[in-house]
């Protein structure tokens, strides 16, 4: 026989939440009392259960009640399922269109130094919308993460499962402190400490064979995140390959200077959702706004400092 036609050996769903009500309480009293039933209520749909599955699930005596092995394996099993509707309904309300939270995946770096920065005026201009940000790289499970979308630089395989869009290309180059720059580094790479990154550990390199430009560096320093390189770059610690937006307001408010300008680095920054990204009311009003606040950005052009 088929096994969509195959018959379930269930006890009356309906009856559950009495029985786990009971089985946590170990009283049908209270059991009643949490769910506004009567005691002779609970105790009927607990009755029902045991009926259809033929074995006693209570230990009744001196008007107590205690589980019995086959009770406690169901409570078991039945306070997981309700707890797993309880939470597939709520995440049901909480992805769709309507829901007046986005919940957002998007790397560290990112978030840290371009999104959360803006993130105040999108709420201003947007606010019945919350955002719940989660920060995470690398590859993404919508599904099983709980999030609506996710923010990535697409230099991993992405599955063919999602709709990715484009966002923006990434350019980058070497950013300094400008009085380094003048005074210290005397307007020469060769000078200065290049700052890396142990999960971009490349960058120096790329970035030298975008730019055509043969230099070394007088000493190096390696760092376990790029978040921290970056950062060191801007208490003059030395230089670091600086991606526009990870960057972009260091260079704009001239806490950073980029002297050599920035490449492309072949990687896009992308979007990625379960369907497109029009389709969802409130993906949409993100997407607009992300894009709109990426600007030229894409285009490798500096902001007017």
């Amino acid at each position: 026989m088929s096994n969509i036609h195959k018959k379930r050996s269930l006890p009356p769903l309906a009856a559950l939440p009495a029985f786990e009500a009971a089985a946590r309480h170990q009283s049908f009293s209270r059991a009643a009392e949490e769910l506004h039933l009567t005691h002779g209520a609970i105790s009927r749909a607990v009755a029902q259960i045991e009926e259809r599955m033929g074995v006693d699930l209570f230990v009744r005596r001196n008007r107590r009640v205690w589980l019995t092995a086959a009770g406690e394996r169901l409570l078991k099993a039945t306070g997981s399922a309700l707890d797993g509707l309880d939470q597939a309904v709520e995440d049901i309300h909480r992805h769709a269109g309507t829901s007046p939270i986005l919940t957002v995946s998007c790397e560290p770096s990112l978030a840290m130094r371009w999104l959360m920065p803006r993130l105040g005026a999108f709420r201003q201009a947007n606010p019945d919308l919350n955002i719940d940000l989660r920060l995470a790289g690398g590859p993404v499970d919508l599904l099983s993460d709980g999030c609506d979308l996710a923010i990535r630089r697409a230099d991993y395989g992405i599955s063919e499962d999602y709709i990715t869009t484009h966002l923006w290309a990434e350019y980058a180059g070497p950013v300094c402190d400008p009085d380094c720059w003048e005074n210290i580094l005397d307007r020469d790479l060769s000078n200065a400490r290049w700052l890396h990154s142990r999960t971009r550990p490349d960058a120096w390199d790329d970035w030298k064979r975008a730019s055509n430009l043969n230099v070394s560096p007088a000493s190096e320093q390696y760092f376990d995140h790029f978040f921290f390189a970056l950062q060191a770059a801007v208490n003059r610690l030395g230089t670091a390959i600086g991606p526009l937006p990870l960057v972009y307001d260091d260079l704009a408010t001239g806490r950073l200077i980029a002297p050599h300008g920035m490449e492309p680095t072949g990687f896009d920054y992308v979007l990625i959702t379960l369907d497109p990204p029009k389709r969802d009311p409130r993906i949409a009003v993100f997407f607009d706004w992300l894009t709109g606040e990426a600007g030229d950005m894409g285009d490798g052009r500096l902001p007017d400092q």
